[in-house]
C-alpha cells in the first residue's frame, strides 16, 4: 500500500476517454454512455472511477454532433477537458493524444479508458499504476482466460483447441508515456495495422507491455444486457464501500 500510495505522489498522470463512437451493437439511435444508472449516465460513472486517482486532468473526445457530454456533471469538472473525436476509436484516442501534447509533456502518463467500462475498482487502478511507474514501462489491465477456446477456420467446423495458459483478455485502462503512446499509434496507423486497443500499437512499435491482472467484474457495456449486469455491478460494489 505504501509503494502505491508514493507511485501517486507527484505523479503527471492524465485519462483519456474516447467517447465518439456510434455504439451500433448497442443500439442505432441510444449512445450507451449516456445511458443512466443511478441517477447518472455511464459516462459520468466512468470519469467518477477515474478521478479516484489524482489526474492532472482527463480529455473526452466526443462526436461533432454530441451537445450532451459538456453539459454533464463530471467529478473533478475543472480538470475535464474536450476535443474532437474520430472516426474510428483509435483516431479518437490520438487526437486526445494531439490535445494532450499542447498542455502536457510527452513524459507524462496517459491512462486511456473506454468510456463504457464504468465499473473499474481504485485497486486495480492503482495496481496498474504501480507496475507502469515502477517499471518506467506500459501496462494494461487484463484477467486470464478462463473459457475453453476453439479454433474455427472456417465455417461451423471446429479445427483446433486452443491452449488458452498464456492468453490474456485485454481490458482498459490501458497505460503509457504520452509521447512513447502517441509515436507509437502513429506509426501503427501509417503502416495501415488495424488497432483494436492502444497494447496493439504498443507491441507494433516493440514497445514492452506489461499485463496487470484486473477483475472479471470491469466489463465493458457494448450490448444492452450489459446495461443491466453493470446496474447490478454498481449496485454490489457500492453495497461494499
Amino acid at each position: 500500500m505504501k509503494n502505491q500510495q508514493n507511485c501517486l505522489q507527484n505523479l503527471n498522470l492524465w485519462a483519456v476517454i474516447p467517447a465518439a463512437g456510434s455504439g451500433s451493437r448497442f443500439s442505432k439511435s441510444e449512445l450507451k454512455q449516456y445511458q443512466i444508472i443511478e441517477n447518472k449516465t455511464v459516462l459520468e460513472h466512468t470519469v467518477e472511477r477515474l478521478n479516484a486517482l489524482p489526474l492532472s486532468g482527463y480529455v473526452l473526445a466526443i462526436g461533432e454532433q454530441d451537445d450532451l457530454a459538456q453539459s454533464l456533471a463530471f467529478a473533478a469538472q475543472a480538470k475535464a477537458h474536450f476535443c474532437l473525436g474520430g472516426a474510428e476509436r483509435v483516431n479518437s484516442v490520438l487526437n486526445a493524444l494531439d490535445y494532450l501534447s499542447e498542455i502536457a509533456s510527452e513524459d507524462d502518463w496517459v491512462m486511456v479508458h473506454d468510456a463504457g467500462r464504468p465499473c473499474v475498482s481504485q485497486q486495480c487502478l492503482e495496481n496498474l499504476v504501480s507496475v507502469a511507474i515502477e517499471s518506467g514501462q506500459s501496462a494494461i489491465l487484463a484477467i486470464p482466460v478462463r473459457d475453453t477456446l476453439k479454433y474455427v477456420e472456417t465455417g461451423t467446423q471446429i479445427s483446433k483447441t486452443v491452449d488458452r495458459s498464456k492468453l490474456w483478455q485485454a481490458q482498459t485502462p490501458q497505460m503509457a508515456k504520452l509521447g512513447v503512446l502517441k509515436k507509437a499509434i502513429e506509426y501503427a496507423l501509417a503502416s495501415n495495422l488495424n488497432i483494436t486497443d492502444e497494447a496493439s500499437a504498443l507491441e507494433f512499435a516493440l514497445e514492452t507491455v506489461h499485463v496487470v491482472q484486473g477483475r472479471s467484474d470491469n466489463i465493458k457495456i457494448t450490448y444492452p444486457d450489459d446495461l443491466e449486469l453493470a446496474k447490478l455491478i454498481l449496485a454490489s460494489q457500492q453495497s461494499m464501500v
